[in-house]
């Protein structure tokens, strides 16, 4: 059983597995995003607290997922174009996966225990975000519908 995120690994959109190691001493913002959902806007909100705090060690993690109401249905290639052209995306976007379920990627399945939501070990909806602290060990869930320009004051917080 993982302690903490760093133990995780996840392929990026590219197919090339991301060791979270990597990662350690950063805190990171883990977002299960969708491009065709009524919070894909929040998108330049994300790059926003990318371009903003990633000098200081915030790492934003993208994870496409297609579980929630097929607002996701492009592939890896597509998913990239869409976020570039559309949002100016340039944090780390990882190969589409599932959150929920018997599929429910690895470090998903760790995150949803670490901070349960309203909905217990689910994740709602698309555009959940989890704040993960600098030791790894420690994660903030966001619902959905909170801004990510809202999250500055715990992403301070956790960047210490």
């Amino acid at each position: 059983m993982e302690h903490n995120v760093y133990e995780f690994t996840a392929t990026d959109n590219k197919g090339y597995e991301v060791d979270f190691s990597q990662f350690s001493g950063k805190p990171l913002l883990i977002v299960n995003t969708a491009s065709k959902c009524g919070f894909t806007p929040q998108y330049k909100g994300l790059e926003e607290l990318h371009k903003e705090y990633g000098a200081r060690g915030l790492v934003v993690l993208g994870f496409p997922c297609d579980q929630f109401a097929h607002q996701e249905p492009g592939d890896d290639a597509a998913i990239a174009q869409f976020c570039t052209v559309n949002y100016g995306v340039t944090f780390p976007l990882m190969k589409k996966i599932d959150v929920n379920g018997r599929n429910a990627h690895p470090l998903y399945v760790w995150l949803k225990k670490q901070a349960p939501g309203a909905l217990g070990s689910a994740v709602k909806w698309n555009f959940t975000k989890f704040l993960v602290s600098k030791d790894g060990t420690h994660v903030k869930r966001f619902a959905p519908n909170v801004e990510p320009s809202a999250m500055k004051e715990d992403i301070e917080k956790v960047l210490g």
